[in-house]
C-alpha cells in the first residue's frame, strides 16, 4: 500500500508521538486531573504537540481537535486527535494505550492510525485502500451467527445502569466467547478477523475514531449502540464484522 499524503502524515506524527511516549514511559512525571477526573501526564501533552506539529507543517489549513488543547481552526478537514488513549494505564506501567489519529472530512472518517508502541501494534487505514495491521493487509471474519461469535466489551457502567442491561446479558449467555480486550486491542482483533464484535457505552469521539476508519475499512460496521452513525457526539459503540450488525442490534433492542 502506498499512502496517500495525508495518511503519511499522520503516520509521521504517529511516530513523533510514540517517540516522546518510549521518552517517558515509567517515568511519566506529575499527574494531574482533568474536569472528569480522568488523569493527563506531561507526556499526554508534548505527544500531543508532537503531532499537532506534523501536522500543521504539513496541512496548516486544517482544523485540530486534540483531547489535551482542544479545538481550533474550521473547515471541512479536521483532524481527531488522542495522544494517550488508555492514561491510566500509561500512568501504572501496562502497554494498553495507544496514540489516535483520525482524518474527518465532511463528516465522515477518511482515514485512521491507532500505534501502540509499547505493545508493539500499528494498525492504519484510509478509505478504498484497505486496512493494515503491521505492514499486513487485514479483514473482518465471516461469521453470520451470534451463536458462533466472540464478543469483546468494555467501558459499560452507562449500559450497566440502562433498561438495555438486560438484554446484554442475555446476549453474553448467547455467544461462543466473552472476553474484555478493552481500547485499542478489541479493534485491532475484530478488524483482523481473530474476534467478531465489540460493545462499549462509555468513549468519546477521540478515542474511537481511528478505530470506526479501521474497522470499516477492514470490512465491519461501526455505529453507536442504537444504530445510529458515529459523529462527534457519539459516545455508545457497536462494531462488528458487518455480518453480525444486524443480529446484535435486535438482540440488544
Amino acid at each position: 500500500m502506498t499512502p496517500s499524503q495525508e495518511l503519511a502524515t499522520a503516520l509521521e506524527a504517529a511516530e513523533a508521538a510514540a517517540r516522546v511516549i518510549r521518552e517517558y514511559y515509567a517515568r511519566p512525571g506529575a499527574v494531574r486531573l482533568k474536569a472528569d477526573a480522568s488523569p493527563v501526564t506531561e507526556a499526554d501533552v508534548r505527544a500531543e504537540e508532537a503531532i499537532r506539529a506534523v501536522i500543521a507543517r504539513r496541512f496548516p489549513d486544517h482544523a485540530f481537535y486534540g483531547e489535551e488543547t482542544g479545538r481550533r481552526g474550521s473547515g471541512d478537514s479536521l483532524w481527531l486527535v488522542d495522544p494517550i488513549d488508555g492514561t491510566k494505564a500509561f500512568v501504572r506501567e501496562y502497554p494498553m494505550f495507544s496514540t489516535q489519529i483520525a482524518l474527518m472530512r465532511g463528516g465522515d472518517l477518511v482515514l485512521g492510525v491507532s500505534s501502540a508502541p509499547l505493545y508493539g501494534e500499528l494498525a492504519y487505514a484510509e478509505r478504498g485502500a484497505g486496512a493494515w495491521l503491521n505492514g499486513r493487509a487485514i479483514r473482518v471474519s465471516g461469521l453470520d451467527t451470534i451463536e458462533a461469535a466472540a464478543l469483546s466489551a468494555g467501558n459499560l457502567r452507562t449500559l450497566a445502569g440502562s433498561e438495555r442491561w438486560a438484554a446484554y446479558g442475555r446476549l453474553v449467555a448467547r455467544v461462543n466467547r466473552i472476553r474484555g480486550y478493552g481500547d485499542f486491542l478489541h479493534y485491532h482483533l475484530l478488524a483482523a478477523g481473530k474476534i467478531d464484535a465489540v460493545v462499549e457505552s462509555d468513549v468519546n469521539i477521540l478515542d474511537i475514531a481511528a478505530l470506526v476508519a479501521i474497522v470499516e475499512a477492514a470490512g465491519g460496521r461501526f455505529t453507536a449502540l442504537d444504530g445510529g452513525p458515529v459523529g462527534l457526539e457519539t459516545t455508545t459503540v457497536l462494531a462488528t464484522n458487518g455480518h453480525l450488525h444486524g443480529p446484535i442490534l435486535e438482540a440488544l433492542g
